[in-house]
């Protein structure tokens, strides 16, 4: 039995990605292994949203190396739809696949021989070719299961490569995810992530329009089996106050919202091509908190744009700083070829880029310590993770409050009502003891 290891670089899409293609190696006789326990094969399923994430694939693949000199070495996903003939050229690749063949990898590749050095076989096909939707849900990897609901983006915002490496906009039904998250509550699984890369944009089959993203989410509401549905991040324009007002009276989605922002100058938002301006961004918030005032609200935000002067960075600043929101995911802005961000001028030298990020990073800190402060005393449910350190183990609330408590192998991917009592040292908010618990049937 040949055994088979999966590294996965990149966002919660990848995860559930990599977790169906690993099933269909394991529906096929092959043993799963981790990475590091002299794997025949490697599958590296890369991201390349930054450049630091083409380095982060070149790193894995000579700890592959270094593991099993004679393994097999498949790279997919975006990096390698951006730059099969580069990746090609690493030393110990023996496969790369694109966006439209990843899904079909035991077809292309069925007995899995080390290639020649230098000879790597590239299986990559135009993107404009790259049309048909492959669902995929992650499991046993973590406590939660991401579940893709859709792929693609028609949006072409000047600093991403996300449409060049996957597409046009395409969607499973209404119907099929339904029944996926059904079979998903089968195994026990407690909370459902929904995924995809412009989940708003859910509902386009073959180039049409047929559901929408509020259907969907009325439609999951019903799942029996499943206490928690939680959106992993969905654009302000689409982000609907019919959806808002569902959520807010659903009984299993939770209050707890991601809204990529990218930047709170108008000027900016323009020179990215995105599709609001910060006064729709604003409403979305404040939406969000007259419906709900305990959800949690995070950001994206890109620092260093081309054309981000420092006054501009400050519009940024500032308007975040005044917002009522919970954390920020801050990404520093990186070249990326063929996008239309290269044209602009002037450029952030990296300095600049590295000030500005540290700054946001203290100010998302800052926010998430008044948002955790906030919450104490409340009480809440918790879904515990198998996830131990220093006899403590670790959960999420339904409003994404990180927290700890003493650990107990009962409470592992249990639900339970606690309250919020202190913020620990390490900032995570510790709760009540687990004997005063209840516990969800």
């Amino acid at each position: 039995m040949k055994k088979v290891a999966f590294y996965t670089l990149g966002c919660k899409l990848n995860f559930s990605e990599t977790s169906t293609i690993a099933r269909s190696f394991e529906e096929k006789g092959y043993q799963r292994v981790e990475f590091n326990q002299n794997p025949d094969i490697f599958i590296i399923n890369t991201c390349s949203v930054t450049e630091n994430a083409d380095k982060k694939c070149k790193k894995i693949v000579r700890e592959a190396q270094r593991i099993n000199p004679d393994g097999y070495v498949a790279i997919l996903g975006c990096y390698a739809q951006l730059k099969p003939q580069e990746i090609a050229t690493i030393p110990g690749v023996d496969a790369v696949l694109g966006a439209a063949e990843k899904f079909r990898l035991m077809e292309l590749i069925d007995d899995f021989r080390k290639e020649p050095t230098g000879t790597a076989r590239v299986y990559n096909s135009n993107i404009e070719e790259v049309l048909d939707y492959h669902a995929s849900y992650s499991l046993n990897d973590r406590t939660r299961t991401f579940l893709k609901v859709q792929d693609g983006c028609d949006y072409p915002c000047s600093y991403c490569t996300i449409p060049l490496a996957r597409g046009a906009s395409r969607s499973d039904t209404i119907a099929n995810v339904v029944k996926a998250a059904r079979e998903i509550a089968e195994r026990g699984v407690k909370e459902i992530v929904l995924t995809g890369v412009n989940i708003g944009d859910f509902g386009i089959q073959n180039g049409i329009r047929h559901e929408r993203f509020a259907d969907l989410v009325k439609a999951l509401d019903a799942v029996e089996g499943i206490e928690r549905f939680r959106i992993s991040s969905i654009e302000p324009n689409l982000l609907t106050d019919e959806i808002l007002e569902f959520i807010s009276t659903s009984q299993r989605f939770v209050p707890h919202f991601h809204v990529p922002l990218q930047s709170g100058s108008n000027k900016v938002l323009g020179l990215m091509k995105r599709r609001y301006k910060r006064e729709l961004y604003a409403d979305r918030v404040a939406k969000i908190k007259e419906l709900m005032p305990h959800a949690c609200i995070g950001v994206d935000v890109i620092v260093g744009h081309p054309g981000e002067t420092p006054e501009l960075f400050l519009e940024t600043y500032q308007f975040l700083q005044e917002l009522p929101i919970s954390y920020l995911h801050v990404f520093t802005y990186s070249e990326r070829a063929s996008t239309h961000a290269l044209d602009i001028k002037p450029i952030v030298p990296s300095q600049q880029r590295a000030e500005r990020s540290k700054m946001l990073h203290i100010l998302s800190e800052k926010k998430r310590r008044a948002f955790y402060e906030s919450q104490l005393g409340r009480v809440s449910d918790v879904l515990f993770e198998e996830e131990i350190e220093n006899g403590q183990m670790q959960g999420w609330t339904e409003n994404y409050v990180r927290i700890t408590a003493q650990y107990d192998p009962l409470l592992i991917n249990e639900i339970k009502t606690v309250q919020l009592t202190t913020i620990a040292e390490n900032g995570l908010v510790q709760v009540s003891e687990p004997e005063l618990m209840i516990v969800h049937s």
